[in-house]
């Protein structure tokens, strides 16, 4: 399976939500508490080991990695993101220091089931930038203790008040002083076996008209959905790539229904794919081309993948591979171009020459592009992410998208390709445009 060039990911342990238990330790006796956690992924890429490489915890609580002259090696250390300071996390983990364990507390915003409002602009910025950055340090790093997630609550709060409290006055918690264990009773991690690609295509035929005996060619629309984060069961991408997979869809039901109607199906097949294993140089997109009927893989004139575009304020980017001059290419950029600007954004063009012989995959559009096939990629990100990265991390949570980018991406593609579609029929015709296409109100 493992083939020449590709880093073999293999993933240690399924273990995803676990309940971490609060103990509070006093003089009456014990009282307990359960916390959902979250814990940090832990896996191994091309035999090189990545994350928390252990899942059992039993320590008392701390509040500090800066406590001076304090032995960390069986104290949990719970950190807010608010307090977070990544460079001295990752100077702690540099040095590798001894330490029980750490606790990150993430804000109650980006719980699923959070229903308050959305945090000032500001806020949401620096929150998720640290995100960012401490997810890339995480994820790239061998831990050797256990690292969890949770959100904060009002008894998580009490609890770290009272642990700083008690590490204000130096007294920090152990079995005889008092104060409060934190305990994960887990099996350790065991490998997961490799999860099985699965694309789904759909395909709307053209109108081929009657006595002509040349193919119909086909526009592709591709997005990935799979996602790689820190905390496996957080990472529901959202964003990178939610916002692909919401947009994909709802192009399918718009043009079904122009499709329905013999005197509005236009003359290009359209192949709809949603495609697996992104985070991983887009292996199911790979796996998925090379599956397609040759015919129907050279019918292809061009693919458009979409990524990201639930967050941008005003401006996309049409990433490429071949030449800003390619006929095609000019011409997807027009179209798209066009359209912008009567929508009132922008879109910009960004051309990355790929390397054959480099195994790394960076946008989807480049496995396409390695067939020899034109393609492009419609993202809110001017760069590329690097491996890993980007593909739904703990940042990329539903209240962090904004649903007008979506409904403006939709309509940026939709109306695009309506005009591609339109033209040829009409060049056969030859008469004017006679409609647009805009996706259908929100609930």
């Amino acid at each position: 399976m493992e083939r020449r060039g590709e880093c073999k990911l293999e993933i240690l342990s399924s273990v995803i939500a676990l309940c971490l238990v609060v103990l509070a330790c006093v003089e009456l006796g014990d009282a307990a508490t359960a916390v959902d956690v979250y814990r940090l992924i832990q896996y191994d890429l091309a035999g090189a080991p990545f994350g928390s490489r252990i899942a059992n915890l039993n320590h008392h609580a701390g509040s500090s990695l800066t406590a001076p002259n304090a032995d960390l090696s069986r104290t949990v250390v719970i950190i807010p993101i608010a307090d977070l300071n990544v460079s001295s996390v990752k100077d702690y983990i540099d040095r590798k220091q001894p330490l029980g364990g750490l606790l990150f507390l993430l804000p109650s915003i980006f719980h699923s089931e959070n229903k308050e409002s959305k945090p000032d602009a500001d806020h949401n910025s620096e929150t998720r930038d640290k995100l960012v950055l401490l997810e890339r340090l995480l994820v790239h790093a061998n831990i050797p203790y256990p690292v969890y997630f949770a959100f904060e609550d009002e008894h998580i709060k009490a609890v770290l008040a009272d642990v700083k409290r008690n590490d204000v006055i130096g007294q920090p918690a152990t079995a005889t002083t008092g104060g409060y264990k934190l305990v994960v009773s887990t099996s350790e991690a065991r490998k997961v076996s490799s999860p099985s690609i699965t694309n789904i295509q759909g395909w709307l035929p053209g109108l081929k008209l009657e006595g002509d005996s040349n193919q119909i060619p086909t526009i592709a629309i591709v997005a990935s959905y799979d996602t790689f984060g820190a905390a496996p069961a957080l990472s529901v991408g959202s964003d990178s790539n939610g916002s692909g997979v919401v947009a994909l869809l709802e192009i399918a039901r718009l043009f079904s229904s122009l499709y329905s109607n013999p005197k509005t199906r236009g003359r290009y097949n359209l192949l709809f794919g949603l495609t697996s294993g992104g985070p991983y140089n887009y292996n199911g997109t790979q796996k998925w081309l090379r599956s397609l009927d040759q015919r129907m893989r050279e019918s292809i004139d061009y693919a458009i993948c979409l990524n990201s575009i639930g967050s941008w304020d005003n401006e996309l980017w049409l990433h490429v591979s071949k030449p800003p001059e390619n006929a095609y290419v000019k011409q997807i950029f027009k179209d798209f171009s066009d359209v912008a600007g009567e929508l009132g954004v922008k879109v910009g063009l960004k051309h990355k020459k790929i390397n054959i012989s480099n195994p790394r995959v960076a946008w989807e559009h480049e496995q396409f592009s390695r067939l020899r096939v034109t393609a492009a990629t419609l993202s809110g990100l001017s760069s590329a992410p690097e491996f890993l990265e980007n593909f739904g991390g703990l940042s990329d949570s539903r209240h962090l998208v904004d649903e007008t980018a979506v409904i403006r991406g939709v309509k940026l593609v939709a109306e695009s390709l309506a005009i591609i579609i339109s033209s040829m029929v009409l060049s056969l015709e030859n008469k004017p445009s006679t409609y647009r296409l805009l996706p259908s109100p929100g609930p």
